[in-house]
């Protein structure tokens, strides 16, 4: 179990339930909290916890902050610099990266030259920069936990398989979004609400639309590929609307390992903080006679091409994956802002993703600006 924690991110979904059970565990401390601008939930955190640290994205929140917390002995940075320094910081030996999108690489990156567990919430960090990040882990020696409950679950399934050769195939569970079943026709005309209501988590705005696309669950499958190390052959996609079976592994000889629990982020992210050891957890006990029938069938690619696309780009490697990466962080934060439709989102990916410049093997410096290229481009089509 680890001792002292930072949380970047700690406003959002996966922070505040990191926190909630941080509250839990007594036996470990906050060292530093990042946010980005909800400076009246990042200062009801800092009073609670009372971390060294506390990080804004923006100037301007960081002495919104200040002010509000000028009573305590906390200190107050912000942007990357200070994102940075909360991964870095001395007293913490786990870093929980719930931060969203690309703003997350480089505080991992520290952190692991750092030395510092990471739980790993930020999917995005393994998408672009898969083989820099694991190559890292390796030099530095540092475990990376994943938080995500599907990749949680294919960690605990491989537990005591320390032999990858063992494994035939990584099955990531997909609960289909809110959109599940619905004709292209349907889609035309579905709106940010509705792509909002997803049927069985609640998670942030991006998230949520990703799950609602399905690029959340293209996303899911080229971390697998990097935290795994397995090819892409070897990570398949099932729809399972029901959110229990919360992924699976199948073995060369024909057994099949699945994690099973009730939807609740918590559990995950309390095992990354207890690793090794599991200790009581606030979430609802499964009931296995009363959750009811477990389904499960095969992804619609047509109707929800950005699945396939995410494939492709994990199939060719190189700068494909950061652009498709950027280019769907851009176009998903238009379609919150009601500036597209659903069906712009993959457009412009994809549109995007044939413009960018293709390097393989990139250097860090080489994805950060395929993200950006990518970016412009789809303010540039849209």
């Amino acid at each position: 179990m680890v001792k002292c924690v930072s949380v970047l991110g700690s406003t959002g979904s996966i922070g505040r339930q990191s926190l909630d059970i941080i509250s839990r565990l007594p036996e470990i401390r906050v060292a530093a909290l990042t946010a980005g601008t909800s400076v009246e939930r990042m200062a009801q955190q800092c009073r609670e916890f009372k971390p060294k640290l506390a990080v804004m994205a923006t100037q301007e929140a960081a002495e919104k902050l200040s002010e509000q917390i000028k009573d305590l002995p906390i200190r107050v940075s912000w942007g990357e610099a200070g994102l940075i320094e909360a991964a870095t910081i001395a007293d913490a030996d786990c870093i929980i990266t719930a931060v969203v999108g690309m703003v997350g690489l480089k505080p991992t990156l520290a952190a692991i030259r750092a030395k510092k567990r990471i739980g790993l919430a930020n999917k995005e960090t393994l998408v672009c920069a898969g083989e820099i990040v694991m190559a890292e882990a390796e030099k530095y020696g540092v475990e990376i936990i994943p938080v995500d409950s599907e990749h949680s679950a294919i960690f605990q399934c491989l537990m005591g398989s320390e032999e990858k050769r063992e494994v035939k195939r990584l099955i990531l569970t997909c609960s289909g979004g809110p959109f599940f079943g619905m004709t292209r026709e349907q889609l035309q005309t579905v709106t940010k609400a509705d792509a909002l209501r997803h049927p069985n988590w609640k998670m942030g705005a991006k998230i949520t639309v990703d799950c609602a696309t399905l690029m959340n669950k293209g996303l899911e499958v080229i971390e697998a590929m990097r935290l795994y190390r397995m090819p892409l052959e070897q990570v398949d996609v099932v729809i399972h609307r029901q959110s229990i079976v919360h992924s699976m592994v199948e073995f060369v000889d024909g057994a099949v390992m699945a994690q099973l629990g009730t939807p609740d982020m918590r559990l995950p992210i309390q095992l990354a903080l207890t690793y090794p050891q599991r200790v009581n957890c606030p979430v609802d006990t499964l009931d296995l006679l009363t959750c009811g029938a477990l389904t499960f069938s095969k992804p619609d690619t047509d109707n929800f091409p950005c699945l396939a696309l995410a494939r492709a780009c994990a199939k060719a490697g190189g700068t494909a994956c950061p652009a498709m990466n950027g280019a769907n962080e851009e176009a998903v934060a238009m379609f919150l802002n009601d500036q597209i439709g659903f069906y712009d989102i993959y457009r412009l990916v994809n549109q995007a993703v044939e413009e960018d410049p293709f390097l393989q093997n990139p250097t860090l410096e080489q994805v950060l600006e395929s993200d950006r290229l990518a970016r412009l481009a789809v303010r540039n089509n849209f």
